[in-house]
């Protein structure tokens, strides 16, 4: 059985759980906490990046990044689920995941920004301009908002990127974006899994 070694509340990770659950091979994937500030924790010798999400899969081998994982997991599912297969469906799919990829992207260097440098070594100017990246996309994407369905692995990147935002921000991006606000909700109810896998 795969096992997927991931953390929470992680964006990255929650993309695979919610795309299992999505393609009903939620039972099939165990998930085992990791922790990529522990030199000790075997993640490292699975994943030379030390990051996660990493699936291990059964025979010992193992895959990384969501992106990957995601596309592995479609092929299990017998292909074209969530990952379409006519090229402008397709590619509709992947720009709208690098999109909210980019935008997790930015959030994160955001957070660690003030995580792990001292106050004195942050910079400002570098924080605005990662908060630009998010300002824009937000916008981009409150002025044309994805359809809900199909569901697809650029709109499970998008609900898990609103939901990072919620979780790390304290949905500060809410007020400004009623359209988004309301395109995460119809997600949540037509995906269970968003809140099953939101602690």
């Amino acid at each position: 059985m795969p096992v997927l070694r991931t953390v929470h509340p992680s964006p990255f990770g929650r993309k695979v759980e919610i795309a299992a659950a999505v393609l009903g091979l939620g039972a099939v994937v165990t998930v085992r906490k990791a922790d990529t500030n522990d030199p000790a924790d075997s993640l490292r010798e699975e994943n030379p990046l030390g990051k996660i999400p990493t699936l291990i899969l059964d025979d010992g081998s193992t895959l990384f990044d969501s992106r990957v994982i995601l596309e592995w997991l479609d092929q299990r599912a017998g292909g074209g689920r969530i990952l379409p297969t006519e090229p402008e469906a397709r590619f509709a799919a992947l720009r709208l995941q690098a999109l909210a990829d980019g935008l997790l992207d930015a959030a994160l260097l955001c957070l660690y920004e003030v995580r792990m440098r001292p106050e004195t070594e942050r910079s400002p100017g570098w924080v605005e301009r990662q908060q630009g990246k998010i300002d824009r996309t937000l916008a981009h994407l409150e002025a044309a908002v994805p359809p809900l369905a199909p569901v697809t692995v650029g709109t499970i990147a998008l609900a898990c990127a609103l939901g990072y935002l919620d979780i790390r921000f304290e949905g500060k991006w809410r007020a400004a974006h009623p359209r988004l606000v309301a395109w995460l909700d119809g997600f949540a109810t037509i995906v269970p899994a968003f809140a099953a896998t939101a602690g």
